[in-house]
């Protein structure tokens, strides 16, 4: 089963698809859009095109625990995209992933430039990743 994780942002959205077993992450890619309505006709689109069955969407939750306007946000994608895609879509708590991929990058010897094109691509595998690692142990 194939399932893509998506870290919606603002200006960029980070996507990441599984390989056809669910086990690895595989394709990624940013989406460069503004208007929710066009982030979510892409991921459809994407989804449509690499047989996606599960959608996995970033939910940022404070690191205290509470939500907040980014959390009202990604619930509102949630509807969008559930509307587009016709796919179940979870809401995967990604407190720090993009503070992780930054560094995993930063790590790798990036410069802040390229780290900038493909940090949410980064920050979809991070939450693919932990996803996929929640499915296998439950």
């Amino acid at each position: 089963m194939r399932i893509m994780a998506i870290d919606y942002g603002d200006a960029h959205t980070g996507i990441a698809i599984s390989d056809p077993t669910g086990f690895l992450a595989g394709f990624t890619t940013v989406i460069d859009a503004r208007r929710p309505e066009a982030v979510a006709e892409r991921v459809a689109a994407l989804a449509r095109e690499h047989s996606v069955e599960e959608l996995v969407l970033g939910h940022p939750i404070n690191m205290d625990g509470t939500r907040g306007p980014r959390s009202e946000k990604a619930q509102a994608m949630k509807a969008l995209l559930e509307e587009a895609a016709s796919l179940p879509v979870v809401l995967w708590d990604e407190r720090r992933t993009t503070i992780d991929a930054h560094q995993i990058l930063f790590n790798s010897g990036k410069n802040a430039k390229k780290r900038k094109k493909v940090v949410d691509a980064v920050a979809a595998s991070l939450i693919l990743e932990g996803y996929l690692t929640y499915k296998k142990d439950h």
